[in-house]
């Protein structure tokens, strides 16, 4: 365990935590064409070419079966709607493709839905099924829930809600650079009275702010990082820092490994080792590493009910 933790004695790490990363532009804001690239990049992966009008036939008939003949605007508000937006009694097709990934393996996947729909088929049948992701999906659905369907109920995610994640981006003083987004995992589910809010494997996103590599006089490297968002269940982006009560729990996820350490944020002292011409140590630490971030404010989400 303690390979995957940080050998807090070798290094000079700096974590601090900011506003997050800027805001994507609020649905009100949205064009047609912004929703359409984001429908496109939802289940392809990609933005497609070509005119709108042809696009948006396509992911119609992709993603439900059939082409719609309302005016195009009201075509991208009901396929973005039906894609993204939750309500109690009619779940997105985005929380309940993580609710289907999520009963069958334990954990939710990133990218495309194509590809993860196709992911789960063959995982379940070993060939693809035919027909629209809608009607794909609703199969997938009766396989892993009793009746078919998901339910969903409002959740409030608390301030200062502790989050056990695993870091995807490796972090190096030597490679990394300022700017460099940092991508990470939540390592266990959250659950808020007994529902679902934010499943393992879910993705959050940090930014590296300063690197400085080990200099002369055992002057240890520095690398600054920022826990900004993660993910919840329904797609809500969720504030995150490296609090004072993160710290504390990453002291006792360091000391049950085996690491001395100083502390979390500011860790073991910096000066002279062995005299003018040794040099510091570098700041590494690798892909699967474990601690704690917690969440910034309260925040409204839709959970997963219990089966």
């Amino acid at each position: 365990m303690w390979r995957k933790f940080i050998s807090l004695t070798i290094l000079t790490l700096f974590i601090c935590s900011n506003m997050g990363l800027a805001f994507a532009k609020s649905v009100s804001e949205m064009t047609v064409l912004d929703k359409i690239v984001a429908t496109e990049k939802f289940f392809y992966g990609a933005e497609m070419t070509g005119a709108l009008v042809e696009r948006m036939s396509k992911l119609e008939k992709d993603v439900l079966g059939k082409e719609s003949k309302e005016a195009l605007l009201n075509r991208a508000d009901t396929l973005y709607s039906y894609s993204h937006d939750n309500f109690v009694d009619a779940p997105s097709f985005f929380i309940k493709l993580n609710a289907v990934e999520w009963s069958l393996t334990h954990a939710v996947t990133t990218g495309p839905a194509k590809g993860r729909i196709e992911n789960l088929e063959h995982m379940l049948t070993g060939i693809p099924s035919a027909g629209s992701y809608d009607e794909r999906l609703n199969k997938l659905l009766k396989l892993a829930y009793a009746n078919g369907k998901v339910s969903i109920t409002n959740a409030a995610v608390s301030k200062d809600s502790l989050l056990k994640i695993k870091l995807v981006t490796p972090l190096n003083t030597r490679t990394s650079r300022p700017g460099d987004v940092v991508v990470f995992q939540t390592a266990d589910d959250i659950y808020i009275d007994g529902n679902l809010v934010i499943p393992k494997g879910a993705q959050g996103q940090g930014v590296v702010n300063k690197v400085e590599g080990a200099r002369n006089f055992g002057r240890n490297a520095e690398l600054q990082v920022t826990f900004d968002t993660i993910e919840a269940i329904d797609g809500t982006m969720i504030n995150t820092i490296l609090g004072e009560k993160a710290k504390e729990e990453n002291k006792s996820l360091a000391t049950a490994a085996g690491a001395s350490i100083a502390g979390m944020a500011i860790l073991g002292p910096i000066g002279i080792v062995g005299g003018a011409f040794v040099h510091g140590k570098e700041v590494e630490i690798p892909a699967g590493t474990e601690m704690y971030i917690q969440t910034k404010v309260e925040t409204n989400v839709y959970g997963i009910q219990g089966k």
